[in-house]
């Protein structure tokens, strides 16, 4: 069994899966008004919309012929919670980074141009 995340995951790696999503998120369209905005086939258009169903991001309604796609914003949430993580992480990183950076800034292109403390003269 597939899991949510790992099928939102695949269908977000293609570019042209992506694009539809964010043409969704401006309200809900038919599978020719999608088609349209593509030089591909109905049917490649198709096939992309059914991973993305599949994945469970899209929802369609039939009604008579006509398809109709709306956005299913519920496993872009928890794909952007699973990333909220490392995005925390990524930030306490960067700041450990930008503080160790404040603490150095004499040092330049290999030249210090500041004191060195006196534990550190030997260290090079």
């Amino acid at each position: 069994m597939v899991d949510s995340q790992d099928a939102a995951f695949a269908a977000l790696a293609n570019a042209t899966r992506r694009d539809i999503l964010a043409r969704l998120a401006g309200g809900e369209t038919t599978v020719g008004g999608l088609a349209d905005a593509y030089d591909m086939s109905l049917n490649a258009v198709s096939k992309h919309l059914k991973v993305l169903e599949d994945a469970g991001l899209v929802d369609r309604r039939v009604e008579w012929r006509e398809h109709h796609i709306r956005l299913n914003p519920k496993p872009l949430r928890e794909v952007a919670d699973w990333l909220e993580r490392y995005r925390a992480f990524w930030e306490q990183r960067l700041d450990a980074l930008e503080d160790f950076l404040a603490t150095h800034k004499g040092i330049r292109h290999g030249k210090r141009t500041a004191p060195v403390p006196k534990n550190r003269r030997h260290a090079r």
